[in-house]
């Protein structure tokens, strides 16, 4: 008996090279099926270099019908003028060489810039677009989207960063400048002793428009040190951790009107 029982444990223990390859097969299966999920993912995140470059061109195309023609512009400028110069002052091949990397290089700030611009008009008008604008900061801000909002959907952002504590209303101007009244109130009684700035985004006299709202808040006069961010950082997450959170969806909203019933009726906190 004592035999069968040895013999039994024997056979249910499992073959170390059997296990081996279970354990290889696994996480070849894992790894082909994170790369499936990252080739559908629309996530630049989960993207390469290659294809987040035509991913770009391909959003920045539908807003921007003269993309192609500016980036063929771009690239075959320096490559003409590498030809001319080298040309007449010999070296041509390396002329040339150095043309096209110029070109490549005229190309590529090209299609940055006409992204940029691509992606204001795509959000332009829509509420919440001033996350956008927020998200091209350089890394030395900290924003933080939608931290206040009421059921008409005006909304206030937050900026902070060497230019200061910066609060970003957009809506209708009467009912965001009560909204950002209160949440100024609110900031100065945590962030004592630092001045609250306020920018109301739009396109009317004395607002600031979606496109220029990154270079005005960058360019503002610099007024906290690095430590002075950190600690006033920390006392923002105080506040924030007392008040419910917004209902309101995570960037630009959707402008049909079954999207908007719906937002509307999460606001009411149905």
């Amino acid at each position: 008996m004592a035999n069968a029982a040895a013999k039994n444990a024997t056979n249910g223990a499992k073959d170390p090279k059997a296990a081996a390859r279970d354990a290889k097969a696994q996480a070849k299966a894992a790894k082909k099926a994170e790369k499936a999920r990252k080739k559908a993912s629309n996530d630049p995140k989960d993207m390469g270099r290659i294809r987040q470059i035509i991913r770009a061109y391909q959003v920045t195309h539908e807003y921007d019908r003269a993309l192609p023609y500016l980036l063929i512009g771009a690239f075959l400028l320096p490559i003409a003028l590498g030809i001319v110069i080298g040309l007449l002052w010999g070296h041509a091949f390396n002329v040339i060489f150095a043309g096209v990397m110029i070109g490549i290089l005229a190309a590529m700030f090209m299609l940055v810039r006409r992204a940029k611009a691509a992606t204001y008009k795509r959000y332009a008008g829509k509420t919440g677009s001033a996350e956008v604008a927020l998200g091209m900061l350089p890394k030395k801000w900290v924003s933080t989207p939608a931290i206040a909002a009421n059921r008409n959907f005006d909304v206030v952002h937050r900026a902070l960063g060497p230019g200061g504590l910066i609060l970003i209303g957009e809506g209708e101007p009467g009912r965001v400048r009560q909204l950002l009244a209160s949440e100024v109130k609110k900031h100065e009684r945590v962030a004592y002793g630092v001045t609250v700035h306020t920018v109301i985004m739009g396109n009317k006299e004395g607002q600031v428009p979606l496109d220029k709202l990154a270079d005005h808040i960058r360019k503002m006069p610099k007024t906290l040190q690095g430590h002075q961010i950190t600690d006033i950082k920390q006392r923002l997450r105080a506040l924030d951790a007392l008040r419910p959170p917004v209902p309101v969806p995570k960037g630009p909203m959707p402008t049909s009107p079954r999207q908007v019933k719906g937002a509307r009726q999460a606001m009411r906190g149905r």
